[in-house]
């Protein structure tokens, strides 16, 4: 007889998490072969929230199929069956695969190197029954070839604290030459409460969804028929754009930046002397032929700055070299992990490169970090997760220049007072780096700015400045970002306010409803004289009535709104309604001037 523990409490560290998730992937794989037995089973990994599985069946699964699975999957939990971890040899499992027909699973297989161990997970045992349990047939067992983790029994998961939530379609491999798959997602948490938090938050996250919003308040599209993954920036983004990339350059020239503009294709050759084509080739687009010579569509700036700064011989004294850029790059994305602004095939890095002396990296880390706070706080985000990602195992450079640049990272963050998660081997083959994720309105956290110190590209290159003592040395390459792309940085910021721009970000900032036709004249005037004083204005010319004129101008989330009315024209005022704080009375314009003018500059809300 086999002892089964109830377990009682879950304690839901990060590690049970992966375990619960992991499990419940397989749970579910157990689950879907129990209903549906002519379904074949590919991966089913972790998430950030959950699990997910891809399936091979001729049928496609409903949402009302999801009920029957979820139902088995409790009713595994419920019977608390083991889960066993078995090694097996390769020539076994093989033939154990082949019996069953998993040809998704033989290929997996075959993608294990010859010198590692293959193990295997047992829900169960081979004809095993639950003790005092109504018989799980006709599958009282299952396996899966994995390399875990997962939990001991299945009961230690908590049956009302997991859901599946969605179905989608997936290709095997992420090749959309191969098979097509269904993919069945879940979440698992360790407390029907934690559950219960998750679920209100993707609740509010899809009523931020910046697709929707974006459409809603037109702001951008993906236009379909131009091709996936590539951004229309309609007049309202496309001001929002404006306003952030000029006030990012004038952040960076105050900083003591230089800005460059850089070609959108190069030769191929210089890809290969970057290494970007032997190591990044499956994420470019295909080279065009230009006179018999191969050019590429750039998937970085990084090469495009490294000739810039070998255009003519450096001294140190020139040193650092602080170049800031705007760079469109594409990327060849799958179709399938295309999603809005967050992923896409053409964005924009606002990249900077910083050339500079060995004994100079510490200064220059804590001004990197230093204009990062600003930057990002300046856009409403001061709650962030940081990461410290050290020397790997394969990696070039010498211990000496790899122990100088980690410790400038390490006491540039200490300098700050910032608190870290070091991961010990996760930096670049070719630097150590810093990651900073943003944590949003609702707590979900984006990786947005990077920090990477760089050893390879110079020596790939061969760049070099002038010493001291007039020897030639490599220069020190440190890559950053701060937004990451514009795109993506702006998804996040729709995400973030829902759409609710701070005045000094938004499209439009007042917009002006007149009671009745015949003050359009007074209108008139208070529109030129805001628009001349530089602030986004707009008229409602709808003739509408004055409720619906103000429901239409919530509903595109405008942060000011000047009513004018008879009283108002007599008076030369305007009554003045703001979505934070409602109505505000009425007010002069040469006064509502001058507290658009603080609001904006300090970035607050606007207030009497």
């Amino acid at each position: 007889m086999i002892a089964i523990p109830m377990v009682e409490n879950i304690v839901t560290d990060s590690l049970t998490l992966e375990k619960i998730r992991h499990s419940c992937a397989h749970i579910m794989a157990m689950a879907v072969q129990s209903l549906f037995p002519d379904t074949k089973v590919t991966i089913g990994p972790t998430t950030e929230s959950g699990f997910y599985y891809d399936f091979d069946r001729a049928s496609t699964f409903t949402p009302e199929d999801l009920g029957k699975i979820e139902e088995k999957m409790r009713e595994i939990m419920k019977a608390n069956l083991p889960i066993i971890k078995e090694v097996v040899e390769r020539t076994e499992i093989q033939e154990k695969l082949r019996e069953l027909g998993e040809n998704y699973k033989l290929e997996i297989l075959d993608s294990i190197p010859e010198n590692e161990t293959i193990t295997r997970y047992f829900i169960g045992f081979p004809d095993y029954q639950p003790p005092d349990q109504t018989p799980l047939k006709p599958l009282n067992s299952w396996w899966d070839l994995c390399a875990g983790p997962h939990l001991n029994f299945t009961g230690e998961i908590n049956p009302k604290a997991f859901t599946l939530e969605s179905l989608a379609g997936a290709y095997w491999r992420g090749d959309e030459h191969k098979p097509q798959l269904q993919r069945i997602y879940g979440t698992a948490w360790g407390t029907e409460a934690e559950l219960q938090t998750y679920l209100k938050r993707k609740e509010e996250a899809q009523k931020r969804d910046h697709r929707k919003l974006g459409q809603q308040l037109k702001l951008f599209s993906i236009q379909e028929d131009a091709g996936g993954g590539l951004v229309f920036w309609h007049p309202k983004g496309a001001m929002m754009r404006y306003l952030i990339e000029d006030y990012w350059r004038k952040a960076h020239l105050d900083s003591g930046y230089e800005l460059l503009y850089t070609p959108h294709v190069a030769n191929l050759d210089l890809w290969k002397t970057s290494g970007h084509w032997d190591f990044y080739r499956e994420n470019m687009f295909d080279s065009m032929d230009v006179e018999q010579q191969a050019y590429q569509i750039k998937p970085m700036n990084c090469p495009f700055h490294v000739l810039t700064y070998k255009n003519e011989l450096h001294s140190y004294r020139e040193l650092p070299l602080r170049w800031a850029e705007l760079g469109t790059v594409y990327r060849y994305e799958r179709s399938g992990v295309l999603h809005g602004l967050m992923r896409v095939r053409g964005f924009t890095q606002d990249d900077a490169h910083i050339f500079c002396l060995p004994e100079q990296i510490a200064e220059e880390i804590l001004g990197v970090l230093n204009l990062t706070e600003k930057i990002l706080s300046d856009f409403g985000f001061t709650d962030y997760e940081i990461n410290l990602s050290t020397r790997p195992e394969k990696s070039v450079g010498s211990d000496e220049v790899w122990d100088l640049a980690t410790e400038a990272l390490i006491h540039a963050l200490h300098k700050k007072q910032w608190n870290y998660i070091e991961d010990q081997g996760g930096g670049a083959f070719y630097g150590p780096k810093i990651d900073l994720k943003i944590k949003d309105a609702i707590g979900r956290t984006w990786q947005c700015s990077t920090i990477q110190v760089d050893f390879n590209l110079p020596e790939r290159f061969d760049m070099e400045y002038v010493a001291k003592d007039g020897s030639r040395q490599r220069p020190i390459m440190i890559h950053r970002a701060i937004f990451g792309s514009l795109e993506r940085f702006f998804g996040i910021l729709i995400e973030n306010y829902a759409g609710d721009f701070p005045l000094w970000l938004a499209p439009v900032q007042i917009k002006l409803l007149p009671v009745n036709n015949e003050l359009l004249d007074y209108t008139q005037e208070v529109f030129q004289e805001l628009k001349q004083a530089g602030y986004r204005v707009e008229i409602d010319k709808s003739g509408e009535r004055l409720g619906k004129q103000i429901r239409i101008a919530e509903l595109e989330k405008v942060p000011i709104l000047a009513i004018l009315g008879n009283r108002e024209l007599e008076e030369k005022t305007l009554s003045i309604r703001t979505r934070q704080l409602g109505d505000l009375g009425s007010i002069t314009l040469s006064n509502l001037k001058v507290k658009l003018a603080n609001s904006i500059e300090h970035k607050t809300i606007f207030s009497n």
